[in-house]
C-alpha cells in the first residue's frame, strides 16, 4: 500500500467556536487568528492505493459546493475544487477512486464528494465509480438530524448517495469492500456514530481530535454534541494510540496530517509530526 495526504479546500472558522468553553487566553497559545477572530483549518483526506487492489480515499474535505454567499460565511477562500486538484497532481482522476470512506457527513468532511458550485445547476457526485462507506448509526443521524446540527448536513448529498446504488452502511469493525486491512471503531461525543478508520499504523481522529491543539483532553469544540462524553472517549482513544504505537491522522490540523502521541507529566501531546504523507511513507 502507498499513502498520500490529500489537501482539500481550507476554511477559516471562529476560533472561539473551535475551542468551546476554553478562553482565548488559553487557546491563543496554540493558534493564530485573523482580524475576524478566525483560525485556518485544513480539510484533508488520505489516499491509500493498492489496498486490496483498490484506490481508497478516506475523507473528502469541505469541497467547493457552496454558493458564493455561504462560501464567504464559512471562510472558504480558494476558488477551485482543491481536493480534485491534489488528486490530479498525483496522477489520479475522480473515476480512479474505488472506495470513499467518510467518518461522518458534516459538510466539512463530505462536501468534497460534490461538484463545484455552478449557478442554476444542481450538484452531482464527483466519484462516479466509487462505493461510499458510512457508519450506519451516523447515516440515521444524518437523515434525521437534531435541530442543533441540522445545518451541518447536506440533504442533497444524502439523496444522491441513495440514488447512486453504491452507498454501503458500516456497522461493525470491518466491511467486505475493504476486508481486514481496515479496522473501524466508533465514538459518539462529536456526533452519533462518528466512524474512525485504522489502516496500517494510521488512525483517523476525525472531529474527536481535529488537530494538535485538541489533543489536550479537557478541550472540546462548540460543535460537539456531547462534550463530556467526547472527553472520556478522547482519553481512551489517545491511550489506544500510545499503547499500539499508532499515528493519529488529523483532518483539520493546519500543519500536520499525522503524528504519534505521548503522555508526560499528566498531559498528552504530539511527537514525531509529519508535514506530508507521500509514497515514501512507511506504515507499520
Amino acid at each position: 500500500m502507498k499513502f498520500y495526504s490529500i489537501e482539500g479546500n481550507r476554511q477559516k472558522l471562529d476560533a472561539g467556536a473551535m475551542f468551546g468553553n476554553a478562553p482565548k487566553a488559553l487557546w491563543s497559545r496554540w493558534v493564530d487568528v485573523d482580524d475576524q477572530n478566525r483560525m485556518e483549518l485544513a480539510c484533508r483526506g488520505l489516499l491509500v492505493t493498492d489496498l486490496n487492489g483498490k484506490n481508497v480515499l478516506f475523507e473528502t474535505g469541505i469541497g467547493n459546493f457552496f454558493e458564493p454567499k455561504l462560501k464567504q460565511r464559512f471562510g472558504i477562500y480558494q476558488d477551485s475544487h482543491v481536493l480534485l486538484d491534489s488528486l490530479k497532481q498525483l496522477g489520479f482522476a475522480p473515476e480512479d477512486i474505488d472506495v470513499v470512506v467518510l467518518s461522518h457527513l458534516h459538510f466539512d468532511h463530505a462536501g468534497g464528494m460534490l461538484t463545484s458550485w455552478q449557478e442554476n445547476k444542481a450538484p452531482e457526485l464527483v466519484f462516479n465509480n466509487a462505493e461510499y462507506l458510512i457508519g450506519s448509526d451516523h447515516w440515521n443521524r444524518a437523515i434525521n438530524p437534531h435541530p442543533r446540527d441540522r445545518a451541518s448536513f447536506i440533504p442533497e448529498l444524502h439523496e444522491l448517495l441513495e440514488q447512486s446504488g453504491r452507498l454501503r452502511l458500516v456497522s461493525g469493525h470491518f466491511h467486505e469492500a475493504l476486508g481486514p486491512d481496515v479496522l473501524f471503531s466508533y465514538t459518539q461525543g462529536h456526533t452519533p456514530g462518528l466512524m474512525h478508520a485504522q489502516v496500517g499504523d494510521l488512525l483517523f481522529a476525525s472531529d474527536l481530535i481535529p488537530g494538535e491543539a485538541w489533543v489536550h483532553v479537557p478541550i472540546s469544540m462548540g460543535y460537539d454534541r456531547f462534550p463530556e462524553q467526547l472527553i472520556d472517549e478522547k482519553s481512551s482513544f489517545l491511550n489506544n494510540a500510545i499503547e499500539n504505537k499508532l499515528r493519529l491522522f488529523f483532518t483539520h490540523d493546519p500543519q500536520y496530517p499525522a503524528a504519534h502521541i505521548k503522555f508526560e507529566n499528566g498531559r498528552y501531546s504530539i511527537t514525531n509530526p509529519i508535514k506530508i504523507l507521500n509514497e515514501e511513507y512507511q506504515s507499520c
